[in-house]
């Protein structure tokens, strides 16, 4: 039976984000192909975290620049690692590489962090972002991490366009793997309050994440008092996990501007909503909310950067907008209008079954990890700078975890 090793950034959260939900979606379908799972993470558990052994999945605790994980390597003898984001290959790949050479090493990008980052930083500069934020010290090392491994699954097909467009990373290295959706059934779709059913605009996302919580910021201060000036009895919830002070400073109740926090069921939430209303300014990868919210017949309005690897300009998909006048008209349209509502959530339901189909999507990259196992040698062979960045980048890596370790001793 093949084994599997995956080294998390953060042990998986999938009630409280995105992140979460893919790093299931990925344990599932190794699940499904019958790999022995073990999962470990240097990063303390909290009481929101997934019980993997529930699931037959092994849970390890391991330390960062500690010989101790060599010793559990060895032993364990993985034939597939998962590093969860780059940061994680940088701290255990040149370990893995030293005591288990031969294991097939991937890549989980969750999103391009120097894509994330490098908006985020001309969000703050309050200027067009470029090739200049995109090009920093981040992305030096998220792309030495993509050469190092074998393969590197990408979410977005914008972030797999950036990658082979703007870096020059050859495509044999890259894999195409959204989040893994199932169809929204007759029977389910029947079973989903109607239009006249629902109230309220809602908006979903941990908060920790940098983008979700300037979201909120950006609807309190320049977005929700034109929406209720047009809709006086409507009101906004706002759900997320990890909802601190700096969160609940802008809750409003007297003009339905809600922070509701932590979601037990998101679909309960999604389901009784109108609208999903969440205008994110910067960030990358895939949105895990508007997914919650098609699954549950809950169209969506958001920007460019929220919409995108979701809907593309041919999808007909009429609310992704970046004014705040623009969002405003299409926030007040789409909660009012039952036939425009009923044909955003149609394309809505269309999307999970073609662009983000479980059982198409899952079946491509199965065939690509068994060819990635079969070609394993002849391709490290052909990724030159790959092998010439494992050598640089495992001996400095190496010897400053090693000093790191030697000074915890002392």
């Amino acid at each position: 039976m093949a084994k599997l090793l995956i080294i998390g950034f953060v042990w998986p959260e999938p009630k409280s984000s995105a992140a979460g939900s893919r790093m299931m979606q990925l344990i599932n379908v190794f699940l499904l192909e019958g790999y022995t799972i073990t999962f470990a993470s240097p990063c303390a558990k909290s009481e929101n975290a997934f019980n993997l052994e529930s699931l037959g999945v092994t849970q390890k605790e391991i330390e960062l620049n500690n010989s101790s994980f060599d010793d559990f390597i060895s032993e364990f003898k993985p034939d597939i690692v998962v590093y969860d984001r780059f940061m994680i290959e940088e701290q255990f790949g040149w370990r893995v590489a030293e005591n288990c050479p031969e294991a097939l090493r991937i890549l989980d990008t969750e999103d391009l962090h120097c894509l994330r980052k490098g908006r985020e930083q001309a969000f703050k500069d309050k200027k067009p972002f470029d090739k200049t934020y995109l090009f920093r010290d981040v992305a030096k090392r998220e792309i030495a991490s993509i050469y190092r491994c074998d393969l590197s699954l990408i979410i977005s097909e914008a972030e797999m366009t950036i990658l082979q467009n703007d870096f020059g990373v050859n495509e044999s290295l890259l894999h195409y793997l959204p989040f893994l959706m199932d169809d929204v059934a007759e029977e389910k779709r029947k079973s989903l309050p109607l239009f006249k059913e629902r109230k309220n605009f809602v908006t979903i996302g941990n908060f920790l994440h940098p983008p979700n919580f300037d979201s909120v910021r950006f609807l309190k201060e320049n977005i929700w008092s034109k929406i209720k000036s047009e809709l006086k009895d409507a009101e906004l919830h706002i759900y997320g996990a990890y909802a601190n002070e700096k969160v609940k400073q802008y809750e409003d109740k007297k003009y339905g501007f809600i922070i509701k926090g932590f979601a037990d069921d998101v679909n309960e939430v999604m389901a009784n909503a109108r609208v999903c209303l969440s205008p994110l300014r910067f960030g990358a990868g895939l949105k895990g909310k508007f997914f919650d919210a098609i699954h549950n017949g809950t169209p969506f309005i958001t920007t460019s950067v929220g919409a995108e690897g979701i809907v593309n300009e041919n999808n007909r998909h009429d609310f992704v907008a970046d004014s705040v006048d623009d969002i405003v008209k299409y926030a007040v349209t789409l909660y009012q209008n039952e036939e425009i509502w009923l044909q955003q959530q149609e394309l809505g339901f269309n999307l999970l079954s073609k662009k983000f189909n479980k059982i198409l999507n899952t079946r491509r990259f199965l065939n690509r990890l068994e060819d990635a196992l079969a070609n394993k040698e002849a391709n490290r062979l052909n990724n030159f700078l790959g092998s010439m960045l494992q050598h640089h980048s495992m001996q400095s890596t190496k010897f400053m975890s090693r000093w790191i370790e030697e000074k915890n001793k002392q």
